[in-house]
């Protein structure tokens, strides 16, 4: 693993090669492992350390990046020139800040511990031996499995000639399990900095269960039903949004919340913040410029009360029209790497689940549920409409029809054309909010959601 001291030698031997006014380094990635199985057996397992330099200078506000993954002397020296010489044919750009100094990522500030020994001495061989569990689990129920076991140990970091230095290591360990049975599926997923934190066996467990309930599955009409979704679901839903959650999406005019920052647009039941400090998130504590994360409430009981910022876009926005319409601006430390189109978004999600005492379980909310759908999760989503945020998309690996306060068995998959803001506003209950990951969207710590008026356009074919 590229160590700090390592990050900081590499760094000034970039700096010796370097004659721009200011000079910037990101090193990103590490060791990452994958065991692959499908048809009840590990049919891939591959291994990789890899780790990329990108460079960028500034050129009296000309400003370009580079990339290598290679270390050697003269790779470094030749990372610097195709940095150096693609800044000087840029326009200078007038809104470009000088880079970020030391004191953007305090190092006294809360530094969240996100690497395990758990996790990164995890090898081929207790991967093989989870998966063979996991197979014996779908062989005791007549079922076929597949699906991923990785696990990986990584760095970020970010150095500049301002004496900015920003170091972050984490693991992380994944696994992803279907279960396939002739006409019904069953899904799980699960992923943490720390491999304690789920059990490969139990997840298998579930996804045997919901492919064994869903068999046969019945026809039920598209329309309007109250749906449950669980948390996976719910995070490849609502992850549409976050793309807009930052001052250049406003300034662009690209984003649904163009109008709307401190207005109610979501029920009175949801709060959500970015909060890279939560101890079910992961990730840097700093963004892609090195400035550390702020913790930033964005919805509070329905009313959209806060965007993020990177550096440059808080100083855009408050030379711009919309200075008076969004209240106090300040960088939130959640800005991408520069040069990028995109500015900023939240990255470090946390929806807050019901009040104490008013939290449901997912079997409580089918037992207070007279004629609704379980939907395990959600894939193949896209836009149809970006400012009242209205997706499309299928159920998918476990969709239930529940009946009389019971699981009443599988139905086929249904299409779906629904608006996430109405979804937001027809909330009925909610679980404690769990970190849970899906496929179409990065992790979040989500609730498990019953909605009413669930908008089925179709049924599928399977």
């Amino acid at each position: 693993m590229l160590t700090k001291d390592k990050a900081q030698e590499t760094f000034a031997r970039v700096l010796k090669h370097s004659k721009a006014d200011e000079t910037e380094l990101l090193i990103g990635g590490g060791q990452s492992a994958l065991t692959r199985f499908a048809n009840n057996g590990i049919t891939q397992n591959v291994s990789e350390e890899n780790y990329s330099l990108s460079v960028r200078v500034n050129l009296g506000g000309r400003t370009a990046r580079a990339t290598t993954n290679k270390f050697d002397e003269d790779s470094i020296r030749r990372v610097v020139e195709a940095a150096t010489n693609l800044a000087k044919v840029q326009a200078a750009d007038a809104d470009l800040l000088p880079m970020a100094d030391a004191e953007a990522f305090d190092p006294a500030g809360p530094a969240p511990a996100r690497n395990y020994f758990e996790t990164s001495s995890i090898g081929p061989q207790e991967r093989a031996a989870a998966v063979e569990k996991i197979v014996r689990v779908a062989q005791k129920r007549e079922l076929t499995t597949a699906g991923i076991y990785a696990t990986s140990e990584s760095v970020d970091a970010i150095l500049n000639s301002r004496g900015l230095v920003s170091y972050h290591t984490q693991t992380s360990a994944e696994c992803s399990i279907t279960m396939l049975a002739p006409d019904s599926s069953g899904w799980q997923k699960s992923n943490s900095p720390d491999a304690r934190n789920f059990d490969p066996v139990e997840l298998a467990e579930v996804a045997a269960e919901k492919a064994k309930e869903s068999a046969g599955p019945k026809e039920l009409p598209p329309g309007k039903y109250t749906v449950i979704l669980e948390p996976a679901a719910v995070l490849d839903l609502l992850g549409f949004m976050f793309w807009d959650w930052g001052g250049q999406a406003i300034l662009d005019e690209r984003s649904f919340l163009n109008n709307r920052v401190g207005t109610k647009l979501f029920g009175e039941n949801i709060s959500i913040s970015d909060d890279v400090y939560h101890p079910l998130q992961s990730g840097a504590p700093f963004d892609g410029e090195g400035v550390r994360k702020q913790p930033t409430k964005l919805v509070e009981n329905g009313v959209v009360t806060s965007l993020v910022y990177a550096r440059g876009t808080a100083e855009k926005v408050r030379k711009s029209e919309f200075a008076n319409k969004l209240g106090a601006v300040r960088p939130t430390g959640h800005g991408f790497p520069i040069p990028n189109e995109m500015g900023e978004a939240p990255m470090n999600i946390v929806i807050s689940g019901a009040p104490v005492g008013q939290a449901r379980t997912i079997d409580e909310m089918v037992k207070g549920t007279d004629d609704g759908i379980l939907v395990t999760r959600l894939w193949y989503i896209r836009e149809v409409d970006p400012y009242e945020k209205i997706l499309t998309g299928m159920t998918r690996d476990g969709t239930f029809h529940v009946k009389g306060g019971q699981i009443f068995g599988g139905i086929r998959n249904f299409r779906f054309n629904q608006s996430v803001v109405t979804l937001l506003n027809n909330v009925l209950e909610m679980s404690e909010p769990v970190r849970a990951s899906g496929e179409e969207s990065f992790d979040m710590v989500v609730p498990a959601m019953k909605i009413r008026d669930f908008n089925f356009t179709e049924v599928t074919k399977f």
